[in-house]
């Protein structure tokens, strides 16, 4: 009794706990770490691959990230608010579960903006399109590693936890840089 008490001590006093406000009201920071920044770069290079590979221009590749994360987000907050209503019965509202799937979705639309601004850059031709493509696949790999280590290192300070999640997001990235190369060739 003694041992958890101590136990429940120490969790309550080193264990963050964020208020409702914290919650609904996520950072930039926040918004880059979550899941849906995540799944984000991951459609984003999906679909860079995908459009990049039939014609090889960053114009196609633009467009056809720009309303394939669209409608994605349209449907993930779309999803969200259906959730939301089903276990709450109702009792969340309309509204105020769209708006909170909206909060909580944002993540994936931020996330590709680095993308979107090469495939531009392509498209104006700033840059070749082979650069263009290559250089934001290559981008939203290491972008997921970042966002990999930068998460974990949320709830510890160890190298190595920080380092294998670095390591796996990434990992997810550049599964789509070799299926590129592979398309490509």
């Amino acid at each position: 009794m003694l041992r958890r008490g101590l136990l429940q001590h120490r969790l309550t006093r080193t264990t963050p706990v964020m208020t409702d406000e914290q919650l609904l009201k996520p950072s930039v920071t926040r918004v880059l770490q979550s899941e849906e920044a995540v799944y984000g770069l991951i459609l984003v290079s999906g679909m860079i691959v995908v459009s990049g590979s039939a014609t090889g221009s960053s114009i196609n590749a633009f467009l056809t990230v720009v309303v394939t994360v669209i409608v994605f987000f349209l449907a993930h907050i779309f999803a969200g608010s259906l959730a939301r209503l089903a276990a709450t019965e109702g009792a969340a509202g309309f509204w105020p579960s769209v708006r909170a799937s909206v909060r909580h979705s944002v993540g994936m639309l931020v996330a590709t903006v680095p993308a979107l601004v090469i495939l531009l850059l392509g498209a104006t031709k700033a840059v070749d399109d082979d650069t263009a493509i290559w250089t934001a696949l290559i981008f939203d790999a290491v972008l997921l590693g970042l966002l990999g280590w930068f998460a974990v290192a949320r709830w510890t300070t160890r190298v190595w936890p920080r380092f294998v999640s670095a390591i796996v997001t990434s990992a997810f990235g550049f599964i789509l840089v070799a299926l590129k190369a592979f398309i490509h060739h």
